[in-house]
């Protein structure tokens, strides 16, 4: 099963102005550059549609490469899977990523931004191609794109219990999600039974 196929988190994550700082564009005129815009009440601040545009494209081309890369080029890597049970687990993360990716995406997108996605960004159609085969105009193109990234770029940050982004720890370390679990160790049982303490009376024999 691949890894990152899992469920979006219904309650939001906690953005930090640490992660989302150098994902902001700087002139961007809603966040200031920060990545982060203050929630209306008591709500907790969220993320910026600059940031989340920048993780999408981050996960893009990170889809690009592992598809347009020799299977020859691909390696098998042993990783652990942490829990209650931890094993080892063989896995391609090439080729998990892009069936992750596109996965993901058909389930988070409504049917008409599937279709742009899938002959703009999977098939590599320019907006014009795009527009005459859906019958859009420009304008809404381009909004349905940036609504696209928008939620593509939240939804593989949020995805539960691994995410697609940051995808240094998707292809390399343990999701900061997966705490680990202790385990009692069982106790030792001796392969033979003890050796009895002899009588009292029976003299015990002294090597030489």
């Amino acid at each position: 099963m691949n890894q990152g196929c899992g469920k979006r988190n219904n309650n939001s994550m906690e953005w930090t102005r640490s992660e989302t700082l150098a994902l902001a564009a700087h002139s961007c005129v809603h966040c200031d550059g920060l990545g982060l815009r203050v929630g209306e009440r008591d709500e907790p601040p969220q993320p910026c549609n600059c940031v989340l545009r920048a993780i999408f494209r981050a996960c893009f081309i990170r889809f690009r490469e592992c598809a347009a890369k020799e299977k020859y080029l691909t390696r098998v890597t042993l990783d652990t899977v942490p829990g209650v049970d931890s094993k080892n687990a063989y896995s391609r993360k090439n080729e998990e990523y892009v069936a992750d990716f596109c996965l993901v995406s058909n389930r988070l997108l409504a049917e008409d931004e599937y279709n742009i996605f899938r002959y703009h960004y999977l098939l590599g159609a320019d907006w014009r191609l795009c527009c005459r085969r859906l019958n859009i105009d420009r304008g809404t193109f381009f909004h349905k794109v940036y609504h696209i990234q928008q939620r593509l770029g939240r939804g593989f940050r949020e995805l539960e219990p691994y995410s697609l982004y940051p995808l240094s720890e998707y292809f390399g370390g343990e999701s900061r999600l997966v705490t680990s679990v202790r385990r009692e160790i069982p106790k030792v049982v001796p392969i033979r039974p003890p050796v009895s303490r002899p009588p009292a009376d029976v003299p015990v024999r002294k090597s030489a």
